[in-house]
């Protein structure tokens, strides 16, 4: 059987989220309480929040990605093995697209294991929904694909609210509660549990090279 050509495939911005569930066999997401301290942010995160204020952080989806780049910032400087890469290409035999943030191994290119996916959205969580468990759909394919199987990590924010998502290898689905950037400490803390699991994951596969 041929493979599909990419403008046969299905793209993420198609899928809704019941669309999208459908494809991952699911009928229902499990509530998700993660155990997490809040962190409080730095000055310079603080500086710099203030300085955005010169633009419009609420009308566009481009604008909402200032404040959500600055928070992502915040939350990986003590993570020094990932690296987020913005409108990152992924394709599976099926789907295509591409994710607003990607985060795998900090080093020059992509590679497996991808770890977590987010998509920013002006208002609509759950038009990003659709698109977030596509993409982490995408992400578990193409790291099986490698023999990397591991749990993928999703986000869906608006800058405002933030929700986090895992899709296990065993194809569950969990879910938390939205966290406000009112509440910077919390968010920050979710992020920092999140992004503690990725490198977690990365070691889960160095360890399995030996």
């Amino acid at each position: 059987m041929q493979p599909k050509r990419t403008e046969d495939k299905i793209k993420f911005s198609s899928l809704d989220v019941a669309k999208a569930m459908q494809r991952l066999d699911l009928k229902d997401l499990i509530e998700w309480k993660i155990n997490f301290a809040p962190i409080a942010p730095s000055d310079f995160y603080v500086e710099r929040l203030k300085r955005l204020e010169v633009f419009d952080l609420v009308q566009t989806e481009t604008a909402k990605e200032l404040v959500i780049d600055a928070v992502f910032e915040e939350a990986l400087a003590n993570y020094k093995k990932l690296r987020v890469w913005k409108a990152a290409p992924l394709s599976t035999d099926e789907l295509t697209g591409r994710a607003d943030y990607l985060v795998a191994r900090r080093q020059r290119y992509v590679e497996t294991p991808l770890l977590c996916v987010a998509e920013a959205k002006r208002d609509d969580f759950e038009k990003g929904l659709g698109q977030c468990l596509a993409e982490m759909e995408a992400c578990q394919w193409i790291n099986e694909r490698d023999d990397k199987n591991i749990d993928i990590y999703g986000i869906v924010t608006n800058g405002e609210g933030w929700k986090f998502y895992k899709l296990t290898t065993t194809n569950e689905v969990f879910e938390t509660v939205a966290y406000t950037i009112a509440n910077i400490e919390q968010v920050l803390g979710a992020l920092g549990y999140v992004f503690g699991k990725c490198e977690e994951n990365l070691q889960i596969i160095e360890e399995a090279k030996k």
